[in-house]
């Protein structure tokens, strides 16, 4: 920034006002948190919509958040389906919308909330990479590498499901790694109740 004799410069923050922040099924507590907690510390009133899947997470949260002491209506949840979401992106009283999911869904809440020109911020799916040098501690760097794609079932938008590793130990590496995918068990997954 410039500043003259005659001109000062003056850094005014504010709170944005009411935030939607619509978090997917997986890490339902730990989504919730990464966008709650910030956005309440800054000053903004927060409507939380939970996926269908995991609407006790949230429910529990506002629990918490209620008896630590926030005021009332500052911190709100909404449970639905995706026309819960859909209708908290268009509604003109939501200054900002946090959403982490789908880059399918991502795009109609882009489109919804334009009405207003209110701010988003998006999260959406993506292909983190791993990379592994030929100096890499192998005994070290297949597991981790593993782990990287196989936690919580893969399910999670920073999963290391793109692997770049050095041509000198190519083979070694991902034999190594497709051998200890095959003992590792995995919790069954819980299908949604109707």
């Amino acid at each position: 920034a410039h500043r003259s004799a005659d001109c000062e410069l003056a850094v005014l923050r504010e709170p944005v006002g009411v935030c939607a922040q619509i978090v997917p099924w997986n890490c339902p507590l730990v989504m919730a948190a990464f966008k709650v907690a910030p956005a309440l510390a800054c000053g903004n009133t927060v409507i939380l919509k939970p996926a269908e899947q995991t609407p006790l997470t949230a429910l529990l949260l506002a629990e918490v958040i209620a008896e630590a002491g926030v005021p009332d209506g500052a911190f709100n949840v909404l449970t639905g389906f995706g026309d819960t979401g859909a209708a908290l992106s268009a509604h003109d009283a939501i200054d900002k919308v946090a959403f982490t999911g789908s880059t399918e869904v991502g795009k109609k809440i882009v489109n919804a909330a334009s009405g207003n020109l209110k701010k988003v911020s998006l999260e959406l799916g993506g292909k983190s990479p791993q990379v592994v040098f030929a100096d890499a501690d192998l005994e070290a760097a297949i597991p981790g590498v593993a782990s990287g794609f196989l936690f919580n079932h893969g399910q999670t938008c920073t999963a290391g499901t793109r692997l770049l590793v050095e041509d000198a130990i190519f083979a070694e590496f991902t034999q190594g790694v497709a051998e200890h995918a095959r003992h590792v068990s995995l919790p069954p997954m819980r299908a949604a109740q109707p």
